[in-house]
């Protein structure tokens, strides 16, 4: 019976392993066009220093809000900067608060819902009514809130965007481990005597990963967009720090001045948060049956 079981167990696994969960998302065309893009965004923030056309510091004082031109694809701000260059270098610390806040969020949300899965009966049920108590509250009004009171440093915003993004996370994490703990290969795992914390590490979490996958996308677009909204009240980034939801700002408060100076801020705001979108959108289809 024992070894039944473990052809078994091995024989399921290795279905689950072959999905070829990222082989069926860049098949499509909408998912490749976006990790496409975000993968264009991320090389030109990390390697902003070889991709500007200038310093980070330079400024030309002869060309104040100036127009975009071939020197100057996208304008320069009141300083003389290159804006080009600014986006690069903000899209750094946007894209750095995202990632973080995306870690935080699945980390915490994944623990979260895990322990709730695996606890059943009254634990379940008070993990899970706490996350629901959350999920009601804005995110961005909760969000003004917390860094009002804790100040809005970069730190802060990590954390904050992070538990702020943790119960929904918690809740699909939890739904999908408990799909797991019905499947085969969990059953014959446990009953060749595997124990719950090697199952957990070695088998339930690499098969629910690719759930939480899609999660981070939909995170990191929604932590993007929330940063820029601090950022734009002015209680996210401060200067002499930029983001993309600082440039935001700095181009609305001179729109009459340079009405080009946050148009190119907040189109890249907008396109790194659809492409993101579209990117988790399609991981999640790929991930169901019913819409493959």
């Amino acid at each position: 019976m024992s070894a039944a079981a473990v052809g078994s167990f091995e024989s399921v696994r290795t279905r689950f392993r072959g999905g070829g969960v990222a082989a069926r998302v860049l098949r499509r065309p909408s998912a490749a066009l976006a990790a496409l893009v975000v993968a264009l965004l991320v090389f030109c923030t990390l390697f902003a220093p070889l991709v500007a056309p200038y310093a980070q510091s330079h400024s030309d004082y002869d060309h104040l809000f100036a127009a975009p031109s071939f020197g100057h694809l996208f304008g320069t701000d009141e300083l003389g900067r290159d804006l080009l260059t600014r986006v690069l270098y903000g899209g750094r610390t946007s894209l750095e608060i995202a990632f973080l806040a995306t870690l935080v969020a699945i980390v915490f949300g994944a623990t979260w819902g895990f322990c709730a899965a695996l606890a059943r009966n009254w634990g379940d049920e008070v993990l899970m009514r706490l996350a629901d108590l959350t999920l009601g509250l804005p995110v961005i009004l909760v969000g003004l809130v917390f860094v009002a009171a804790f100040g809005p440093s970069t730190l802060n915003l990590i954390l904050i965007l992070g538990i702020l993004f943790a119960p929904a996370t918690a809740r699909l994490a939890r739904s999908a481990l408990l799909s797991e703990l019905e499947s085969d290969y969990y059953l014959a795992a446990v009953s060749v005597g595997a124990p719950t914390w090697r199952i957990l590490l070695e088998e339930l979490l690499p098969n629910t990963l690719p759930v939480l996958l899609a999660r981070a996308s939909l995170v990191a677009a929604d932590a993007i967009f929330v940063e820029a909204s601090l950022s734009f009240v002015g209680l996210g980034v401060q200067p002499p720090a930029a983001s993309w939801g600082t440039l935001l700002h700095t181009g609305y408060t001179n729109l009459y001045t340079s009405y080009w100076y946050p148009i190119f801020p907040g189109l890249v705001i907008v396109i790194a948060v659809l492409s993101l979108n579209v990117l988790g959108d399609n991981i999640q289809r790929a991930l169901d049956p019913a819409r493959r």
